[in-house]
C-alpha cells in the first residue's frame, strides 16, 4: 500500500516568454528593412485656386523602328542630331526623363549608343518602354 503525502508530481514546463521575443524582434526586422513600393494611386485632395495657368509638360519620347531610324516628337531625325535636340529638350524639361520606345528587333548595341548620348547630353534618367505579355 502507497501512503499519501505531500508529494507533487513535478511538470515540465516550457518557458515561451523568450522564443515570443524573439520572434517580435524578427517580425520588427523584416518590417524596417523591407522595401516600400511607392502606390502611384493614392487620392489626394488638391488645394483649390480661382485662377490657374494650364501647363503641358511633355515627356520626351523617343522612338526607334526596326530599321534603327529615330522619331521624336513626329518627326524623323538622325543619330547625329539625336545630341542637340536632346540637349534643347532637357533644358525645357523638369525631370530630364528619357523614355525610349524601342522595337524589339533594334540591335542592343544600337540602343545602348542612344542612352550613351543621352547620357552626354543632359538626361539623366532613361526609361526603356516595354508591353506587358
Amino acid at each position: 500500500m502507497k501512503l499519501l503525502t505531500d508529494q507533487k508530481k513535478s511538470r515540465n514546463l516550457l518557458n515561451i516568454t523568450p522564443l515570443i521575443d524573439v520572434l517580435f524582434i524578427l517580425i520588427i526586422f523584416f518590417t524596417v528593412s523591407s522595401t516600400f513600393l511607392e502606390q502611384p494611386g493614392i487620392k489626394l485632395a488638391l488645394p483649390e485656386a480661382k485662377k490657374t495657368d494650364l501647363q503641358q509638360i511633355e515627356k520626351a519620347v523617343l522612338f526607334v523602328t526596326a530599321d534603327e531610324q529615330l522619331m521624336y516628337r513626329d518627326k524623323e531625325i538622325g543619330i547625329d542630331n539625336l545630341g542637340p535636340i536632346l540637349k534643347d529638350a532637357m533644358a525645357q524639361s523638369l525631370d530630364r526623363t528619357l523614355i525610349i520606345n524601342a522595337d524589339k528587333n533594334v540591335p542592343h548595341g544600337f540602343v545602348v549608343h542612344i542612352m550613351d548620348i543621352a547620357r552626354q547630353n543632359g538626361v539623366a534618367k532613361i526609361v526603356i518602354a516595354t508591353e506587358q505579355k
